[in-house]
């Protein structure tokens, strides 16, 4: 049986294959609607210790600019 995560990943990366603005917008409304602000979103080790390096990653100053990252991407992608 699937677990809670697997489930969560497993829709996470269809959504982001999803080109439709309509279903998308269904999709966000039905979200919402079943979604109550008590419930709290618990996080793996995996996910605190990414949002730790990253924390740290923005306290020494290892960023990288939203055009610069784009450019980066293009480049790979036409690598392939």
């Amino acid at each position: 049986m699937a677990t809670v995560e697997k489930i969560r990943s497993g829709l996470i990366d269809k959504i982001l294959t999803i080109k439709n603005k309509d279903f998308l917008l269904a999709l966000d409304k039905l979200v919402s609607l079943s979604a109550t602000d008590k419930e709290l979103v618990g996080l793996t080790e995996e996910q605190k210790e990414m949002l730790k390096l990253s924390e740290e990653d923005i306290k020494n100053g290892r960023l990288i600019s939203q055009e610069a990252m784009d450019k980066r991407n293009l480049e790979w992608l036409n690598g392939l």
